[in-house]
């Protein structure tokens, strides 16, 4: 018998059912019967039965004030497990071990998320004054350094989009507030390939940071160094941590397919 081709293999109800859960990107987070109804182009018998499964599973959930749907933990669940199996966490861990031991600081790799990044693990140094790890904590982008690298390379249009529209918090005298100021720094980060926070979220701390990028050369993430800003000179942070934190992006980088 001729092997079949896989596409020949697709079932129906599956590939709608993955067509529902795609219509919930960007900005969309809640979205109706009707709507889903319209865009998959199904009638709303099916489109519900749909739903009902996939809640039943944890990958949809129903808001019960508005009585939309939005995605569930499950997707989240699914996410996080092919970060830790397949991507950024297991490519960048041996390079941040390796970073920790040539510089002895904490080392960090972030994703940003909304506006804000997320520490997706952390190498500590040995040392005894050192940054507490904040692995999971949603930290400002526009005051740290691994946020301010990512966000760098972004439009014009994009980051005018991206800022949030209220007033940026000060959370000590160095930080940004401006948004024209904030705006001028970052084309700076992204003419030099790395990001310095000088206090600008925690009077005396201090961080380096360098954007990670895949295959596509799509940024997907950023690798820090932090410390104790007596120990992160001038002199040391041009010297020392700058080229160690581009070099370790770079290698995170290339392990996932990115080449200049």
């Amino acid at each position: 018998m001729a092997k079949k081709e896989k596409s020949e293999y697709l079932i129906q109800a599956v590939s709608h059912a993955l067509d529902l859960l795609e219509q919930f990107h960007d900005d969309i987070d809640e979205l109706g019967v009707t709507e889903l109804s319209k865009r998959l182009k199904l009638h709303k018998n099916n489109v519900f039965r749909l739903l009902a499964t996939l809640e039943s599973r944890g990958y949809i959930e129903q808001n019960r004030v508005t009585e939309n749907y939005r995605l569930g933990l499950k997707t989240l669940e699914l996410g996080q497990t092919f970060i830790k199996q397949m991507g950024l966490l297991r490519q960048s861990r041996p390079v941040l071990e390796a970073l920790v031991s040539e510089c002895n600081e904490t080392t960090y790799v972030a994703i940003l998320k909304d506006f804000h990044i997320v520490y997706l693990d952390v190498v500590e140094t040995d040392l005894t004054v050192r940054v507490v790890p904040r692995v999971g904590a949603r930290l400002p982008a526009y005051c740290t350094a691994a946020g301010k690298v990512q966000i760098a390379y972004m439009t014009d249009e994009e980051l005018e989009n991206y800022l949030p529209t209220k007033e940026l918090k000060r959370f000590t005298p160095n930080t940004i507030t401006d948004r024209d100021e904030l705006k001028k720094h970052l084309k700076v980060i992204a003419e030099q390939g790395y990001a310095m926070d000088n206090e600008e979220l925690d009077i005396g701390v201090r961080c380096v940071g360098a954007p990670i990028r895949d295959y596509t050369r799509r940024i997907i993430g950023a690798v820090s160094i932090s410390g104790p800003s007596m120990r992160f000179t001038d002199e040391r942070v041009d010297k020392e941590l700058i080229p160690m934190v581009k070099r370790a992006a770079e290698e995170i980088s290339t392990k996932l397919g990115y080449h200049k």
